[in-house]
């Protein structure tokens, strides 16, 4: 631990800190983070100097302070996974001849933060800012496909949870269960006129560097035309998009 850089001894103070539902005490972000107390000590008071870190002296715990939150926002604010998208989503489109679109999880929904619209295609229900259940999603279900099954229960823990599009669709847990089940057997996510009657959606998981589902990509088509090949063209667009936001080949 002696030659790992202090730079990356920070950085993963602030990935554990992040992935914590609460602030933590001195003892836990050492063990977890393999750091020796002396050490700690000091690049927590360090963090705590800059912002980074929040100490809570009454409960003698740690947790993120206000510059991590203008970290995140900075990175809301420039927009990064759009950025990255946009150029690998038009080839898409320019190959397969059908629109295609970006969407990331927001609770229950997917929220769609990327168009491209093929030339001589009709307009679709997945325009920018639009939010659609992800259950009834091509998106949405190769993104729930890639999540931990725990925290896809958690969202889905019940029927209630379950909104009615079309009549199609999984309406339960059990159902929901088979579908990604599948989805991940296949390697791609397809929903049929669930969104809307008449058109259908093909959409591989766009994955951070720990495997971590960062968005769906989609290509929707015709449900009565014939197609060749989406699946193939999704999942490569997919691996690039997931090379770009890790920074490592898939």
């Amino acid at each position: 631990m002696s030659q790992v850089p202090a730079a990356t001894r920070t950085l993963r103070v602030l990935r554990f800190l992040a992935d914590q539902p609460g602030p933590v005490p001195l003892d836990r972000i050492m063990t977890e983070v393999d750091l020796p107390r002396s050490t700690a000590y000091h690049l927590i008071n360090a963090m705590v100097d800059e912002g980074f870190v929040t100490h809570l002296a009454d409960e003698r715990r740690y947790g993120l302070g206000v510059a991590a939150f203008e970290v995140g926002s900075g990175y809301t604010r420039q927009a990064p996974l759009q950025r990255l998208a946009r150029r690998p989503l038009a080839q898409l489109v320019d190959r397969t001849g059908h629109s295609a679109h970006l969407a990331v999880l927001h609770g229950r929904d997917v929220l769609y933060v990327v168009e491209e619209r093929a030339p001589g295609r009709p307009p679709l229900v997945s325009d920018v800012g639009v939010r659609l259940p992800a259950h009834l999603t091509a998106s949405g279900r190769a993104i729930l496909a890639a999540l931990p099954a725990q925290q896809v229960r958690a969202a889905y823990p019940d029927r209630a949870a379950f909104v009615d599009r079309h009549g199609k669709g999984p309406a339960g847990p059990r159902q929901l269960k088979a579908v990604l089940q599948e989805t991940r057997q296949r390697g791609f996510a397809t929903e049929d006129g669930e969104v809307t009657p008449g058109f259908a959606s093909v959409a591989a998981a766009v994955l951070d560097h720990n495997g971590y589902p960062v968005a769906g990509v989609a290509i929707t088509h015709e449900s009565d035309e014939a197609v060749a090949n989406l699946e193939a063209e999704i999942r490569r667009t997919a691996a690039e998009l997931s090379q770009r936001v890790s920074g490592r080949r898939q």
